[in-house]
C-alpha cells in the first residue's frame, strides 16, 4: 500500500515494480487465513500486468476486490475503511453528482461513528467531501483530525481542505501554520510547501498580504526524495503566480521567473504550467501580445507532454489556461465578442471538472476572469451573475466578493453592493494592509450605510 497512494498521482514504473515484488513476497510467506489471503489477492489485482493494463482499469478492479473482501468479512472494519478509500479513488473528476464520493463517504462516516479516534477514517471523509456542495458534511471530521494525529504534518493540513471550501480562512491559516511547522520539524519540505500553498491562499483571501509576501520570500526548494514531491512542485509555482494574479499585478505576473532546474517536466508538467500561464496572462493584460502568444505555445507544448503521459485531467487544466490567455489576447486585439466567447468556454470547461486536492484553488478562476472582462465591457449586470456563480463554489473569495460588490453598484443595485462590500470588510478583519479594494468598500459603506439585514 505504501507504493499505491490512491489519491495522489498514479505510481511510477519503479513504484509499480517494487509493489509487484512485495506482493510476490507476501504470497510466498504463506498467509494462514482466508482474510489475509484476501488482502494480498485484492492488492495483487492492482499490480498485476501493470505494463499492459492502464491505471484507471486496475484501480477499479482493486476497488471491486476490496468491496468483495469487506462483504466476506463484515466485522473487519479495516477492510471496509480500505474499500471506502479505494472507491473514492475511482471517482471521475467530471461527475458533478459526486455519487461515488457520497457512497465512499457514507461507509467511512459509519465507521468513524464507531471509531472516532481512527485517523484514516477522518482523512478519507475529508477527501470524500472535499467539494463545495459536500464540504459541510466533513466539518466534524476536519475539526477532529488534527487532534487525533497531532504530530503528522498532513493530518494538521487536511482539515484546511474543508475550511477552504467553506471560506473559513482563519481556521485554514491555523491548520496550515501547524502543518508547516510540523513538516519543518520532520524535514519534509514537500508537506511544508503544500501547507504553505493553502496558507498563502487563505492569507490572500483575508487581506493578509504582508504575510503572503513573506511566504514568497521563504519558499524552500523541494526534491524528488520527498513523499509529497508533486505537491511541493505545485506550490513552488502557485504561490508566486497566485500572489501576482490575485492582486492584478499584470506586469509582475509577466515577469515571473521560472526557477532553473526545479521542474522536471514529464508527468509533472501540470505544476510548472501555472507559472507560464501567469506570465502569459500578465503579458496579454499589458498588451505584450507577442509574449502572450509565446506563452500560449508553451502551454500547448506542456499539454501535449501531459497527454503523452496519459494524464487527461492535467492536460485539460492546462488547456483551460491556454484558452484563457487566448481570450485576453483577442480582447486586447479588439475582438471583444470573440474574447467573451472564448472566456466563457474556458469558464464552462473549468466548472465541468473539480479542483485537484493538491491545490486550494486554481491560480485565478476562469469564471472570475470572465466577470472581470464583462466589467471592462461595461456589462455590470452580466458580470454580477458570473461573480456570484464563483462565490457559490468558492465562498468568501476576495476578488469575487469585491467584483460582485463593484458590479452590483455599477448596475444600480445599492443593497446588494452594500451586502458584498460589508462581507468583504468582515472577511478581511485580520487584514495587515489597506488594499484599495478595502478602502473602497469602507468608503461605500460610510456613504451608503451597511446592508439592512446587517444593521
Amino acid at each position: 500500500m505504501t507504493r499505491y497512494r490512491e489519491l495522489w498521482e498514479p505510481p511510477d514504473a519503479a513504484s509499480l515494480k517494487a509493489g509487484q515484488a512485495a506482493i510476490e513476497r507476501a504470497k510466498a510467506a504463506g498467509a494462514k487465513t482466508d482474510r489475509e489471503r484476501g488482502y494480498i489477492a485484492a492488492l495483487e489485482i492492482f499490480y498485476k500486468d501493470y505494463e499492459k493494463i492502464d491505471h484507471p482499469t486496475r484501480a477499479q478492479a482493486y476497488a471491486r476486490a476490496m468491496e468483495e473482501l469487506s462483504a466476506r468479512f463484515p466485522d473487519d472494519r479495516e477492510a471496509a475503511a480500505f474499500y471506502s478509500l479505494a472507491l473514492r479513488a475511482t471517482a471521475s473528476p467530471t461527475d458533478n453528482t459526486y455519487a461515488v464520493q457520497k457512497k465512499a463517504g457514507a461507509i467511512a462516516e459509519k465507521l468513524f461513528a464507531e471509531q472516532p479516534d481512527h485517523p484514516g477514517l477522518a482523512h478519507y471523509i475529508i477527501h470524500c467531501y472535499d467539494y463545495p456542495l459536500l464540504a459541510q458534511l466533513a466539518l466534524p471530521a476536519a475539526r477532529r483530525y488534527a487532534k487525533i494525529a497531532a504530530d503528522s504534518p498532513h493530518a494538521q493540513h487536511m482539515p484546511s481542505h474543508i475550511f477552504t471550501r467553506l471560506g473559513l480562512w482563519q481556521d485554514s491559516i491555523q491548520s496550515n501554520l501547524a502543518s508547516a511547522a510540523t513538516a519543518r520539524k520532520h524535514g519534509d519540505t514537500g508537506d511544508e510547501l503544500h501547507a504553505q500553498d493553502y496558507l498563502a491562499y487563505a492569507y490572500l483571501q483575508s487581506g493578509q498580504d504582508r504575510k503572503a509576501a513573506e511566504l514568497i520570500r521563504s519558499i524552500p526548494r523541494t526534491q524528488k526524495a520527498y513523499s509529497a514531491y508533486f505537491a511541493g512542485l505545485y506550490a513552488s509555482a502557485l504561490i508566486p503566480a497566485r500572489y501576482a494574479l490575485e492582486h492584478r499585478r499584470w506586469e509582475d505576473a509577466a515577469k515571473l521567473e521560472i526557477p532553473e532546474g526545479l521542474f522536471p517536466g514529464g508527468r509533472y508538467a501540470g505544476a510548472e504550467a501555472n507559472l507560464y500561464f501567469a506570465r502569459a496572462l500578465g503579458a496579454a493584460r499589458t498588451r505584450n501580445l507577442e509574449h502572450a502568444r509565446q506563452g500560449m505555445q508553451k502551454l500547448e507544448s506542456l499539454r501535449q507532454v501531459l497527454l503523452e503521459n496519459k494524464d487527461p485531467y492535467w492536460a485539460g487544466q492546462v488547456d483551460i489556461q491556454r484558452q484563457t490567455v487566448a481570450a485576453w489576447v483577442a480582447f486586447a486585439d479588439g475582438n471583444k465578442d470573440d474574447a467573451v466567447t472564448r472566456m466563457r468556454s474556458a469558464a464552462d470547461a473549468e466548472d465541468a471538472t473539480d479542483k485537484h486536492p493538491v491545490t486550494p484553488g486554481v491560480v485565478r478562476p476562469a469564471r472570475e476572469l470572465l466577470a472581470d472582462m464583462l466589467l471592462e465591457l461595461e456589462k455590470p449586470a452580466e458580470a454580477l451573475r458570473e461573480f456570484e456563480a464563483v462565490l457559490k463554489g468558492a465562498p468568501n473569495r476576495f476578488n469575487a466578493l469585491y467584483g460582485a460588490a463593484r458590479a452590483a453598484n455599477l448596475a444600480g443595485n445599492k443593497q446588494k453592493a452594500s451586502e458584498y462590500y460589508a462581507k468583504l470588510v468582515e472577511v478581511c478583519a485580520p487584514a495587515d494592509t489597506e488594499r484599495s479594494e478595502l478602502a473602497e468598500a469602507k468608503a461605500f459603506l460610510a456613504k451608503n450605510g451597511r446592508p439592512r439585514a446587517a444593521q
